[in-house]
């Protein structure tokens, strides 16, 4: 058993708590709130597209649906990376990290396809209300996934020589926290942009 422990030094709160992971979850507040202030904008004008292309006219629930079943698998896969680090099972932890990042690069995958139909009927960022907060919607959140594929491959560059073990099990566990809030946002995208589209 590796004593990797015994070198680091983790600066913690009054609470207990890892500095970094409380800053990261004031971080996700912000974050959080951001995301509800484009939500609400997107509901409050919702249905007030009187001309032009709507939701019903271009999504494709079926593969939307598919690639939101990607996303979620992906976060399984960095739970079993955070427990793989934690437990000093440095090399499995490398490999759930790289299936994270691909899955989650598969994802922008989709939603870059989706984008491009939408474009080609004619739906753009400025051709109507929808479009706008559509656009503006998913783009901001395929940014974040964007920015969490390249923290996930700078983990692996990171631990490229000794893998991810229990000395940089706080790192992936943050990177992980990112993660699974970025696919929470997408499960509440999925569900008032699309599901309740077709629900009503």
């Amino acid at each position: 058993m590796s004593h990797e422990h015994a070198h680091e030094h983790i600066e913690v709160t009054n609470t207990g708590i890892d500095n970094r992971k409380l800053g990261f979850w004031l971080f996700l507040s912000s974050e959080t709130i951001f995301f509800a202030s484009l939500l609400v904008g997107y509901l409050v004008y919702h249905g007030n597209h009187v001309e032009g292309l709507g939701p019903k006219d271009l999504f494709n629930i079926n593969l939307t649906s598919v690639s939101t079943f990607v996303l979620l698998m992906s976060s399984l896969a960095m739970v079993l990376a955070v427990w793989s680090a934690q437990q000093g099972l440095r090399k499995q932890a490398m490999r759930w990290v790289l299936a994270t990042a691909l899955m989650g690069a598969t994802f922008l995958g989709f939603q870059a396809f989706e984008f491009y139909e939408f474009y080609h009927h004619g739906l753009t960022i400025s051709s109507s209300l929808f479009g706008t907060t559509f656009f503006v919607l998913t783009g901001f959140h395929g940014a974040h996934v964007a920015v969490g594929v390249i923290w996930l491959l700078s983990l692996l560059f990171y631990g490229r020589k000794g893998g991810l073990g229990q000395d940089k099990a706080a790192e992936v566990e943050v990177a992980g926290l990112y993660w699974h809030f970025v696919d929470i946002v997408w499960i509440v995208l999925f569900t008032v942009l699309y599901l309740l589209e077709f629900a009503v």
